[in-house]
């Protein structure tokens, strides 16, 4: 058995080499696509269930049709790793920013000032108003909040989408921060993470 800790994590973790059943299995299925598991995949290693069941809901998560842009999901995904203070995360967000098309000052403007964002696109600002305070004040979410993302042309499927890649996000960000994960996402598994 390899070291446990070779990821930099905080915590032991499974090696690809060393996964064996219901581990070797959800190794094996985000591979496919990466030619390995993440790292952060590979930090719940200890809990084999647990990986396979994030993975199944991250399938779930990125490919959830919805009226949302990929832009405009990108910035969800990096707005909540910002807000969340989860480096990891955020690298393999604003990797997907740029592949997507958007300029890094329009990102640079969106993360100034995420509860009034000023990118000049009112559907824009709306989404990353609404993920700023779901990220950080949840309880503060009002019903007037879902008219503001309806007033800019998000059905109510498109808003059940947003809060639920906001929500997912702040999980595998406190996930990733809490067990010591701080290394930046590389580019070449910024894309094709998630399993088909």
């Amino acid at each position: 058995m390899t070291d446990g800790r070779r990821l930099g994590a905080w915590v032991d973790t499974i090696a690809p080499e060393d996964a064996e059943g219901r581990l070797k299995e959800a190794y094996d299925w985000q591979a496919q696509r990466l030619g390995e598991p993440t790292e952060y995949t590979q930090l719940g290693s200890l809990h084999p269930e647990l990986v396979y069941e994030r993975l199944r809901l991250y399938k779930v998560i990125d490919q959830l049709a919805s009226g949302l842009t990929d832009p405009e999901r990108q910035v969800v995904i990096y707005v909540t790793s910002v807000l969340n203070t989860t480096p990891h995360c955020a690298s393999g967000a604003r990797h997907k920013l740029r592949i997507v098309g958007v300029a890094d000052d329009l990102v640079e403007r969106i993360v100034a000032d995420p509860f009034a964002p000023a990118t000049g696109d009112p559907r824009l600002d709306a989404i990353v108003a609404y993920t700023a305070t779901l990220t950080r004040s949840p309880g503060e979410i009002t019903e007037a909040d879902i008219e503001g993302l309806r007033a800019v042309g998000l059905s109510d499927a498109d808003i059940v989408a947003l809060n639920n890649l906001s929500a997912y996000f702040s999980y595998t960000n406190r996930v990733a921060t809490g067990l010591g994960l701080r290394s930046d996402v590389p580019a070449e598994h910024a894309v094709g993470a998630a399993p088909q």
